[in-house]
C-alpha cells in the first residue's frame, strides 16, 4: 500500500487542505460503500484503501512524514528503509489503522444525518431561538417613528430551579457512562471490519448529565414558557419589511449560552393620498381648468397638516411641484415632498360659461363646435 499515491487515490491535489481531503474521503466512502454496490467484495476494498489513505492524509504528522519520504513511508507513523509498509490492515480498529473513526463526523455526514441514527451530543452553550413579532404601523408612524409596547411570548430560565432542570433542594449530577462528555466510545463489528466509533450516550442522551429529581415546575427542562410587555422604539424613517433588532430579547440560551435576539419586522399600511418611494412622498393634485389658466392658490396636503400652495398661471396637466425638506427624515435630513398636477376639465358649461370659451377660442382662431339651439330658442 505504500507504493500507492495517497493522493490520487482521494482525486486531491498534494496541496489540498485538511477539508478538501475530508471531503474527498466522504465521497469516496459514499461511492464505494459495500450496500451501494453490487460488487461487495471489490467497492469494500476500495472502501479500505480510501480509508487508508484518508488515515494518513487527515493526520499532520503522517502526512509530512509521508510527503517526505514517500514510498519509505511506514503507514503506522514512521520512516522505513524498503521493508515494506509495515501496516496491518486486518480491520479499522487500534490495533489495525492505529486510529478511530467517528462516524457520526465521517458516515454521519455522507449518508445524513447520522449514521445508525446517532445524533452529535449538544451539550455545549448554545444561543438561544430568535423570535419574530409582525406590527403594522400607520403611515405616518413610520415616517416620524412612535413607541409601541408589545406582548411576546418566550422561553425564559425557570425561577423554581434557577434554570438547572432540578428539582429545589438537588442537582444534576454528571453521567456516570460518558463522565459527562455527552459521547461514549463503542466498538462495532461490519462488514468492513471493526470500527472503533464514537456513538452518542443513551444514558444522559448526550447532555453529558443526569437529572435524577426533575423541577415540578418545568419538568427539568429548565425554562418556562413566560409572556412579557417589551416597549419598542420606532425610529423615523422606517420603511415597509424593515426590522429592528432587540438583541437578548428571544428565548433563553441553552447550557449557559445567550439569550436569542427579538426581530420586530414593520408592515406599514398604505396611505389613502401620499405614496412614499424612499425618503420622497409623491401624490396627485386635481385642480380646476381655469386654476391652471390663470394661476392662483390652491390647498395640498402634508405630513404636517393642509397648507395653501400658489400655482402659477399656464401650469400644464403632469406638472410637478416639489417642497424641499418635507418628506421622510433619513439620516438626520428629510426628504421632500411631490405633488403631480392634474387638471379637471368641466364637463357641463352654462351658456355664459360656454360663450366665454367660444369668444375665447376665436380669439385663438381656433374651431369649435357651437351649440345648436332647440326650436324655441331660436
Amino acid at each position: 500500500m505504500a507504493s500507492k499515491d495517497y493522493y490520487e487515490i482521494l482525486g486531491v491535489s498534494k496541496n489540498a487542505t485538511a477539508d478538501e481531503i475530508k471531503k474527498a474521503y466522504r465521497a469516496k466512502a459514499k461511492q464505494y460503500h459495500p450496500d451501494m454496490n453490487e460488487d461487495k467484495k471489490a467497492a469494500e476494498e476500495k472502501f479500505k484503501e480510501a480509508s487508508e489513505a484518508y488515515s494518513v492524509l487527515s493526520d499532520e504528522t503522517k502526512r509530512a512524514q509521508y510527503d517526505r519520504f514517500g514510498s519509505a513511508f511506514d503507514s503506522n507513523g514512521y520512516a522505513g528503509y524498503g521493508t515494506g509498509s509495515g501496516f496491518d490492515f486486518s480491520g479499522f480498529s487500534n490495533g489495525g489503522m492505529g486510529f478511530d473513526i467517528d462516524l457520526e463526523d465521517i458516515l454521519g455526514s455522507v449518508f445524513g444525518g447520522g449514521f445508525g441514527g446517532f445524533k452529535s451530543a449538544k451539550n455545549g452553550p448554545a444561543k438561544g431561538t430568535d423570535l419574530r413579532y409582525n406590527m403594522k404601523l400607520t403611515f405616518e408612524e413610520a415616517v416620524f417613528g412612535t413607541s409601541k409596547q408589545i406582548s411576546i411570548t418566550r422561553n425564559e430560565k425557570c425561577s423554581s430551579c434557577s434554570g438547572t432542570g432540578a428539582k429545589a433542594g438537588s442537582s444534576k449530577v454528571t453521567c456516570d457512562k460518558c463522565a459527562g462528555k455527552g459521547k461514549v466510545q463503542a466498538v462495532q463489528n461490519t462488514i468492513m471490519g471493526t470500527f472503533s466509533t464514537v456513538k452518542t450516550c443513551d444514558k444522559c442522551g448526550g447532555t453529558g448529565f443526569i437529572i435524577k429529581e426533575p423541577c415540578e415546575v418545568c419538568s427539568g427542562a429548565g425554562h418556562v414558557r413566560k409572556t412579557r410587555k417589551i416597549d419598542v422604539n420606532i425610529p423615523s424613517g422606517i420603511d415597509n419589511g424593515q426590522a429592528i433588532a432587540l438583541t437578548g430579547q428571544g428565548d433563553i440560551g441553552k447550557n449557559g449560552g445567550p439569550n436569542g435576539d427579538l426581530f420586530i419586522v414593520v408592515t406599514v399600511m398604505p396611505h389613502k393620498i401620499f405614496k412614499r418611494q424612499g425618503s420622497t412622498i409623491s401624490f396627485d393634485k386635481t385642480i380646476p381648468f381655469v386654476k391652471a389658466v390663470l394661476g392662483g392658490p390652491i390647498t395640498i396636503a402634508t405630513l404636517e397638516g393642509e397648507e395653501t400652495f400658489n400655482i402659477p398661471e399656464g401650469t400644464q396637466p403632469g406638472t410637478v411641484f416639489t417642497l424641499k425638506n418635507r418628506g421622510v427624515p433619513s439620516r438626520g435630513s428629510r426628504g421632500n415632498l411631490e405633488f403631480k398636477v392634474q387638471i379637471e376639465i368641466p364637463k357641463k358649461l352654462t351658456d355664459k360659461q360656454r360663450e366665454l370659451l367660444e369668444q375665447y377660442a376665436i380669439s385663438c382662431s381656433e374651431e369649435v363646435n357651437t351649440k345648436k339651439k332647440g326650436f324655441f330658442g331660436k
